[in-house]
């Protein structure tokens, strides 16, 4: 009888979400390969096996009668370190101001960004722990992190070095981007154009002979980069080996989709205002649409990503919570709420946005996202009957146990000293 390290057994729903080597399209997202009263087998950090009828023992055996397994949440956009908070920009909100208006009052990028250069790296770490301690808690076991609040290079590699040293120290594997192209800085609000010359002229071939980091994004929008410029940046990341990522068309139809798609960037995200020609060169690339509705909440508007015409039309879909100073969460399962409660998202499309697509977005699918044999053994097991619950019940932590490369890092019952 084969003995291995962990043995999750009697699963109402083991979710496999069996990576097919490619993102999930269309009606692919619908199928997230269940096996009802399942087992995962973690031996050696890794997933050993999933299945039905279990003869093994484990070192830790849990009983998972009358819950769900499933993979743990990929979080793909975050702007996980920053110092300071913005809650006073909620009441800015309730009057109505739009997030260029709050801007231009002293709140937005640039206000966190003057918190941010003057934090330490210990500062940005202590409060990066504690974000981090709750995405375990909810389930989140990889996340995407943008510098981009730092908007020079001294300040940037700071944010970048903590994600490094954050990812070396905690159970979460962090992938870093370089976001210097976040907001034209203060010091630069008359020279657009000179700004982004330093980053392509010095950010851009620091960052990279420093190996800080595996992407390079750019918020493509109207007042913060054009284009022309989005493009010389990203392509400059390019040469450099950061692999482009891109916000585009959040406020407006920037063409910012276009670009991902003419680029070969690995994701578009936002979307708000994704025109046609957008939606068909997307779905002639291999880019895949990362939304974020929470975001769209915490600014209180209406319109929502177009999910369903993007799954429609074969776009390969993923989510994130875009966590931030103005789009405060670091819940997933919240995400996947507002997925489908505001953008007609189904619970299995949601769920593989969140997890195997999400995977993909970061470049990480060979690893983690999905509970295929040999990948790293990162599970979460949730307290419900179904995976329909996670957007049904909503308002509460459904986590009872999050596993990272096949150590138990949380549990609702057991406190850890591993976070």
């Amino acid at each position: 009888m084969a003995e291995v390290d962990i043995l999750i057994k009697n699963a109402n729903e083991v979710i496999v979400l069996k990576d097919n080597g490619r993102p999930r399209r269309g009606k692919e997202m619908r199928e997230l390969d269940i096996i009802k009263g399942g087992y995962v087998a973690i031996k050696d950090g890794r997933i050993f096996d999933v299945g039905k009828s279990c003869k093994m023992k484990g070192d830790i055996e849990i009983d998972a009668r009358n819950k769900i397994v499933l993979p743990g949440f990929v979080d793909c956009h975050t702007h996980l370190a920053f110092s300071g908070y913005r809650d006073f920009e909620l009441e800015m909100k309730l009057r109505g101001l739009s997030y260029q208006e709050i801007a231009a009052a002293g709140g937005g990028i640039n206000y966190t960004v003057k918190l941010t250069r003057a934090a330490s790296k210990d500062e940005l770490k202590r409060s990066s722990m504690e974000r981090l301690k709750r995405m375990l808690e909810y389930g989140t076991t990889t996340c995407e992190a943008k510098s981009g609040y730092g908007l020079n290079l001294k300040d940037e590699i700071k944010l970048l070095e903590v994600y490094r040293e954050l990812n070396a120290e905690h159970p979460i594997d962090i992938i870093p981007t370089f976001l210097g192209a976040h907001s034209i800085p203060e010091e630069f609000k008359e020279n657009a154009e000179g700004y982004v010359e330093r980053i392509v002229g010095e950010m851009i071939p620091e960052v990279s002979d420093r190996g800080l980091a595996r992407f390079c994004d750019v918020f493509c929008e109207r007042g913060y980069f054009n284009l022309e410029q989005s493009r010389k940046i990203l392509l400059t990341g390019k040469e450099y080996g950061l692999t482009p990522k891109i916000h585009a068309d959040e406020f407006s139809d920037c063409g910012g989709a276009s670009l991902a798609a003419e680029i070969g960037a690995i994701s578009a995200d936002h979307l708000l205002r994704i025109s046609g020609k957008g939606i068909h060169d997307l779905k002639n690339s291999k880019t895949i649409a990362v939304l974020l509705p929470a975001t769209v909440f915490s600014m209180m508007k209406k319109d929502f990503a177009p999910a369903r015409k993007l799954i429609d039309n074969n776009i390969p879909v993923a989510l994130a919570t875009d966590m931030n100073p103005n789009c405060y969460t670091e819940n997933m399962q919240f995400v996947i709420q507002l997925a489908c409660y505001y953008m007609n998202m189904l619970p299995e499309e949601a769920i593989a946005g969140a997890t195997i697509n999400a995977a993909y977005a970061v470049g990480e699918a060979h690893r983690v996202g999905s509970l295929d044999k040999g990948k790293s053994a990162d599970v979460i097991i949730m307290n419900c009957p179904s995976y329909r619950f996670i957007p049904y019940h909503f308002g509460v932590n459904l986590v009872d146990t999050t596993i990272k490369d096949g150590r138990i890092v949380y549990s609702s019952s057991i406190s850890s000293d591993n976070t």
